[in-house]
C-alpha cells in the first residue's frame, strides 16, 4: 500500500506505518481465516445426526426423531397445516374486502358458543380458539357482505330468544372416572402429592373422550344436560383451580371433577348482539355453506399438499 507518491521506505515514518498496519492486517487475515472455516461448517449438513436421534426404545429397538416426526406428518401434519393456511387466507380476505374483527366481536362468540355447546373447544388452549373464532368471523362477515337483513327480522329475533343472551357462568371442567371407589379415593390422594391431574386422566379415566384432552369437557352450567348431574353439581359454585371429593355417577362408577376456570355470567342488550344476530339471519339466506378453501383460487393460497 502506497500512502506518499514518492517512495520512502528508509524514513522513520514509514516504518511506524508498517508496524502500525501489520496488526491490523494479521487481524483481518483471522478473522477471514475464521469465516471461511465457519462458511464450509455450515455448508457441511448435521442433519443426520439430529434425525438419527434416538427419542425412545423397546426392547433395545430404537425409535429415531424422524420416525417420530413422520408419524405426526401423516397423523396431523395435513390438518395442522390446513388450519394455518386456512387462517392465512381469511386475514388476507379480512384486508382485501376492509373486514374489522375487534376483540370484543371475539369475547361476545366465545361467551354464546359456551353457552350452548361448552364441550365444542375442549382441549384447546385460549389462543387456539381465540384465533379459530376470529377466522371464522371475518369468513360470515366475507359471505353476508352484500346480504339485506331488515332491522324488524333482527328485532324479533332477540325478543323471541333472548335467554339465549342471558349467559349463565360457567365452569372449565376436567373429569377423572374410575371404576371403584377405592381407585377414586387413590387417585385423590396422589393429586394431593403433586401429580398431574391431566396425566392421571389419560392414564386411568374410563371417560375415553375426555381421558385422551387431559380429563377436559369444556364448559359446563347448571342447565347443562349432556354431562353427568353429578358432575354439574360438583363443578357449579366451584372456584378457580379447585379439585372436588369423589362423587358417584349415575351408572356406578366414580369421578374426581377438577375447575380450571369460572367465567362470570352476563347479560346482553339487544345492541350489543345486533350485529351477531344479522350476521346469523344472513347466513340462513345463503343457500350452502362455505368454507375458507373456497377462497384459495381468488388469494392464491398452494401447500405441500397440492390441490
Amino acid at each position: 500500500m502506497k500512502y506518499n507518491r514518492k517512495p520512502d521506505t528508509g524514513t522513520e515514518s514509514s516504518k511506524k506505518r508498517k508496524l502500525k498496519t501489520r496488526p491490523l492486517v494479521i487481524l483481518i487475515g483471522i478473522l477471514f481465516a475464521f469465516n471461511i472455516f465457519w462458511f464450509v461448517g455450515w455448508l457441511m449438513p448435521n442433519k443426520p445426526k439430529q434425525t438419527d436421534e434416538v427419542v425412545a426404545s423397546v426392547s433395545g429397538e430404537p425409535i429415531t426423531r424422524e420416525q417420530w416426526m413422520t408419524a405426526m406428518e401423516k397423523e396431523v401434519g395435513r390438518e395442522t397445516l390446513l388450519n394455518l393456511v386456512n387462517d392465512k387466507v381469511m386475514e388476507v380476505a379480512a384486508d382485501r374486502y376492509g373486514i374489522k374483527v375487534s376483540d370484543k366481536e371475539v369475547n361476545l362468540e366465545i361467551a354464546l358458543i359456551r353457552s350452548v355447546d361448552g364441550r365444542s373447544h375442549s382441549g384447546q388452549d385460549e389462543e387456539t380458539m381465540r384465533q379459530k373464532i376470529r377466522s371464522n368471523l371475518i369468513l360470515e362477515k366475507v359471505l353476508t357482505k352484500d346480504v339485506v337483513v331488515k332491522d324488524g327480522a333482527i328485532k324479533k329475533q332477540y325478543d323471541e330468544n333472548s335467554a339465549l343472551y342471558n349467559i349463565q357462568t360457567a365452569y372449565r371442567t376436567a373429569i377423572i372416572v374410575v371404576p371403584t371407589m377405592d381407585e377414586a379415593k387413590q387417585t385423590i390422594e396422589e393429586l394431593s402429592k403433586g401429580s398431574s391431574f391431566d396425566v392421571l386422566a389419560k392414564e386411568r379415566s374410563m371417560d375415553l373422550a375426555s381421558a385422551s384432552l387431559g380429563g377436559d369437557i369444556g364448559y359446563i352450567n347448571d342447565s347443562t344436560d349432556s354431562i353427568d348431574k353429578a358432575i354439574v353439581k360438583a363443578a357449579s359454585g366451584a372456584t378457580e383451580n379447585s379439585t372436588s371429593e369423589v362423587i358417584e355417577l349415575s351408572d356406578g362408577t366414580f369421578a374426581v371433577v377438577r375447575v380450571s376456570e369460572v367465567v362470570k355470567g352476563q347479560s346482553f342488550k339487544f345492541k350489543e348482539v345486533k350485529d351477531h344476530i344479522k350476521r346469523e339471519l344472513a347466513l340462513e339466506q345463503i343457500s350452502q355453506s362455505v368454507s375458507p378453501e373456497a377462497f384459495w383460487e381468488e388469494f392464491d393460497a398452494k401447500w405441500f399438499y397440492g390441490k
